[in-house]
């Protein structure tokens, strides 16, 4: 595993980030995560290939992601060797601190965190999303505050428009409150549309992107309408069965991947990761192989004629998870 720098921070984390939204006991909105004991062997197996930047978030699952996690850390790992990200916005419950980015929300959710997790601190607490309700200046004071008092040491933030991220970025500095390290976007194959703004903004903020779905739920590494458990009972994985083009971006996916004799995921997360402000995408395992995948896919370089064919069917489309 590589190891490189979150952004311009001083952050070192690994090439590959453990997502945990799968991991959690099972509601009537996901039915597809894995309980805690299947859960158990993908920690184990994050931390024998190198991979130790951990992801989850408050609302995953109604906060049993976030236990899962923190006894995990526990059983398997020193809780310094293991930079730790979660995040805030999301509904937890219909009280006035269960949602969005207030301060009382967020001094609120960040304890509530740390007690699921069982740790002093975490390393890199990520707004979920903008929170159009609640003043930027409330909020940013309000995670100063929280890094100040010991209980984060870095700010992420996740999916919105570049002029939003501006605008906190730029605030945050206006006031020398603490700035963001990292955004958590969307990214794939299937969905491109960061590289218009968003890219741009964090090369010049010195800030990494944490990629989800960089794998476009699981469509990159299969097969064109291959069929799991979790195409049938995710309703976030459907969009991407009627997007134009997406079939034929699959198809070049499966193409490089039969010529190099390597899985489809490796193919697409090798081009997530030659965008040189990808820091590490995160990839949320419910398979032995795909965190071994993920792995592989540090190490090969794409060539120019292989990036060519897996770029060449995109159009442009609708930007998605965050609008």
């Amino acid at each position: 595993m590589e190891y490189t720098r979150l952004g311009r921070s001083g952050l070192r984390v690994s090439r590959i980030s453990l997502g945990c939204m799968g991991f959690g006991v099972p509601d009537t909105d996901s039915g597809w995560p894995l309980d805690e004991e299947a859960s158990q062997p993908f920690f184990q197996q994050a931390l024998d290939l190198g991979i130790t930047f951990w992801d989850v978030a408050n609302a995953y699952n109604k906060g049993t992601s976030e236990e899962f996690v923190g006894r995990a850390l526990k059983k398997y790992a020193r809780r310094d060797d293991i930079v730790l990200a979660t995040k805030v916005f999301f509904p937890v419950h219909e009280g006035p601190g269960g949602r969005g980015l207030s301060r009382k929300a967020i001094m609120e959710q960040v304890d509530a965190s740390l007690t699921r997790l069982g740790v002093d601190y975490i390393d890199l607490y990520q707004i979920h999303r903008f929170d159009p309700e609640t003043p930027v200046d409330e909020t940013l004071e309000a995670l100063h505050d929280v890094v100040k008092a010991g209980k984060a040491r870095y700010l992420g933030a996740s999916s919105m428009w570049a002029w939003q991220f501006s605008k906190l970025q730029y605030t945050a500095q206006q006031h020398g409150w603490t700035k963001f390290v990292s955004m958590q976007n969307q990214y794939s194959l299937l969905q491109r549309e960061e590289e218009r703004e968003m890219f741009g903004l964090l090369a010049d903020q010195g800030v990494g992107s944490i990629p989800w779905s960089p794998l476009a739920k699981g469509w990159v590494a299969r097969p064109w309408n291959t069929q799991t458990g979790r195409t049938s009972s995710d309703r976030l994985t459907q969009r991407y069965s009627t997007e134009a083009d997406n079939k034929a971006i699959v198809e070049a996916v499966q193409q490089v991947a039969e010529a190099r004799g390597v899985p489809m995921a490796q193919i697409g997360l090798a081009w997530v990761l030659k965008n040189p402000s990808v820091t590490a995408p995160i990839v949320g395992p419910s398979k032995p192989n795909h965190l071994a995948d993920a792995a592989a896919a540090v190490q090969l370089e794409l060539t120019d004629e292989e990036i060519a064919i897996l770029e060449k069917p995109y159009t442009p489309r609708q930007p998605s998870g965050f609008a």
